[in-house]
């Protein structure tokens, strides 16, 4: 697991989010609570700026009542949780073959270029990221990236260029 335990996190198990945790268990049988790791670990990192520190991932081990190393193995293999601060607008490139074949990759280098970092760093301002991940399932569309909770398809240069800039002026809605 990467080194996370630079970054310091305030925790906050509000009464609102305890609620939402306490419905999604509601859904499982009560000695199944790991059943509920999934959805428990959204609702937590939405909760704390998309992000889960080590301790975060701890809280959610004692509450599910479950060891720290079933939570990091989950939290470790999906890029769907982050284990360290992001920026606002991460750029999620598909690297898998059928986006690949398209010219993703390239996009991908050319999106770093044109923000001026490198994948997995963030712009100074805190606005911007590019990561690769795995396959996000739009096959048939690519090549694509998830912005949020949305994805954008058959991608080109240009098609970057006015995301960037829609980013900039606050025109993207991410959820």
């Amino acid at each position: 697991m990467e080194q996370v335990r630079d970054y310091k996190q305030i925790i906050n198990m509000s009464e609102e989010l305890m609620a939402r945790i306490n419905e999604l268990l509601s859904h499982y049988p009560a000695d199944k609570k790991k059943s509920a790791l999934l959805p428990v670990l959204h609702a937590v990192q939405d909760a704390h700026d998309n992000w889960l520190s080590l301790e975060l991932m701890d809280k959610v081990a004692e509450i599910l009542e479950i060891t720290p190393i079933e939570v990091y193995e989950v939290v470790t293999f999906y890029s769907m949780f982050n284990q360290k601060p992001i920026a606002k607008y991460m750029f999620e490139f598909c690297r898998t073959a059928c986006c690949g074949l398209r010219g993703g990759e390239d996009l991908m280098d050319y999106t770093c270029q044109k923000l001026g970092v490198k994948q997995g760093e963030i712009t100074p301002d805190g606005m911007f990221s590019v990561v690769g991940v795995e396959c996000l399932g739009a096959c048939g569309y690519g090549p694509m990236l998830q912005l949020g909770d949305n994805y954008h398809e058959n991608l080109t240069k240009e098609k970057i260029d006015t995301l960037i800039e829609d980013c900039k002026e606050g025109k993207v809605n991410l959820y």
